[in-house]
């Protein structure tokens, strides 16, 4: 990379080098997490189905791969003087544990209402926790004035050029493991809140199969990137909208994430809360898995037919695995078989 965190203006469109900076910045960190299979799911379908199982990452998500790549390259004047960071749970724990293994303090800025286990986890990392009320704050200007009175250095959750490089790692991952086992899948879906992850599973993705289709997995309500893609612009989110999926109901795509998206994406998905309460339940089932809401959505696209599997191969990122015991075992209750 050209530029680094902590220069005046560290803002640019990463590439697939990106990713591959990151890739060695997390080298024997992050988990290299498995592309799971599973015949009964197959049997679903009717046809393959690739789960990368990042619900087995380092704090149950993804989001550590950009939150250590970010974190690791600042110098030492910014981390002494800390860490900020806003996020409804998973980016709150990946800034948590890598501001931690970097000798620096965290402070997040989360929803009052965000799952319990998310809040815990986070400070059981080590960070400082400021609610704020999702409905009437705005986490984006809290986070910002936080790091202007403090001087804590600000990482965003998805609109910056090294979260959206580490979150690339898995695409990086995928590639290879389809390579070693002489897979090309016909399409990759994933979960898209504010576009990090996929933006830069894209990038890594298309370099080695650029023939992948790649749609963008959202919650019915909160499907802008869907709806940004179509139109060509960011569009936003209509307020007052509810979902299960806490991860993933951002307002609108981000800057940086819907520049890469735009150029590499096939298309989206929306899906109902009931498709994906199913689809946490088949993955339980079928694979032996944990996944939260927003981590089961292009699970639950492709179990509901919004993507058909039919004689494909298709990978399908299960996200995360941070839910709540027993928002967990009431879906668990509702579909056993």
């Amino acid at each position: 990379m050209s530029l680094s965190p902590n220069s005046d203006n560290p803002i640019f469109v990463p590439t697939v080098d990106d990713v591959h900076s990151a890739a060695h910045q997390l080298s024997g960190l992050a988990v290299r997490t498995p592309l799971l299979e599973s015949q009964l799911l197959n049997e679903r379908v009717g046809g393959r189905v690739l789960i990368k199982a990042e619900v087995l990452q380092r704090t149950g998500s993804f989001k550590f791969r950009g939150a250590y790549n970010h974190i690791s390259r600042l110098n030492e004047a910014s981390l002494k003087a800390g860490i900020v960071a806003y996020s409804s749970g998973n980016h709150a724990q990946g800034v948590a544990l890598a501001a931690r293994m970097n000798n620096s303090s965290a402070t997040i800025i989360m929803p009052v209402d965000a799952p319990e286990l998310k809040i815990a986890n986070t400070k059981k990392f080590g960070a400082e926790v400021i609610t704020y009320d999702r409905f009437g704050g705005n986490r984006e200007a809290i986070g910002e004035e936080f790091s202007r009175k403090t001087g804590a250095h600000l990482v965003k959750p998805y609109d910056d050029p090294w979260v959206i490089a580490g979150q690339g790692t898995v695409g990086l991952e995928i590639a290879e493991q389809c390579k070693a086992q002489n897979i090309a899948p016909d399409a990759l879906l994933a979960p898209a809140g504010g576009g990090g992850l996929i933006a830069g599973t894209s990038l890594a993705l298309s370099a080695d199969f650029p023939g992948t289709l790649i749609h963008s997995c959202e919650p019915a309500g909160f499907d802008d990137t869907m709806r940004s893609l179509l139109s060509g612009t960011r569009v936003k989110n209509q307020p007052g909208g509810s979902s299960i999926c806490d991860a993933i109901v951002t307002p609108m795509p981000g800057e940086l994430t819907f520049e890469i998206n735009n150029r590499l994406l096939a298309g989206g998905f929306a899906v109902t809360d009931e498709e994906v309460e199913f689809a946490m339940a088949v993955a339980f089932l079928d694979l032996k898995i944990v996944v939260e809401p927003g981590g089961a959505v292009a699970l639950a696209a492709i179990l509901a037919g919004k993507y058909s599997a039919k004689g494909k191969t298709v990978v399908a990122i299960t996200s995360g695995g941070n839910v709540d015991a027993g928002a967990f075992a009431k879906v668990l209750a509702k579909y056993k078989t």
